[in-house]
């Protein structure tokens, strides 16, 4: 046997820099990835919202429909701030929770207020009764125009 084959035979675990290169490889790796990670969270976030305010938006549309007919009453009209928040009068069960909630109350909803201003805590929905506009009560950039 050769001196080269029987220092191997004994040799046993990973040398220092095989183990520092595979941390330093794993390093890279996890700052690629963590950005990305975040990326996505904020995506999916945003598109929950969008998601939340498109079925908002159209309860309040067919709500708006049925007042016009002869079974709703004949008067077109939006839905006021207390019918809206009503369980099952605009949205079947309850409204839904903002994701970008912040203040403790889950689906809270702001009544009468300015498109884009942040009013009460940060969280919940805005709704607008003389107009029937829905949008999320928060002021994080770029969110507050949904």
């Amino acid at each position: 046997m050769n001196r080269r084959n029987r220092s191997r035979i004994g040799r046993k675990g990973f040398t220092l820099i095989e183990l520092v290169t595979v941390i330093v490889i794993l390093g890279i790796l996890s700052a690629v990835a963590l950005p990305v990670y975040l990326d996505y969270r904020a995506d999916a976030r945003a598109a929950a919202c969008k998601g939340v305010l498109g079925a908002m938006r159209a309860a309040v549309a067919n709500y708006y429909a049925h007042s016009a007919t002869d079974s709703g009453g004949g008067n077109a009209s939006y839905p006021s701030s207390a019918v809206f928040t009503t369980a099952d009068a605009v949205m079947a069960g309850v409204i839904p929770d903002n994701p970008y909630d912040t203040d403790g109350t889950a689906n809270n909803v702001e009544v009468g207020v300015t498109k884009g201003t942040l009013v009460g805590g940060n969280g919940g929905w805005a709704y607008k009764p003389s107009t029937g506009e829905v949008w999320a009560n928060t002021n994080t950039a770029g969110e507050n125009g949904f």
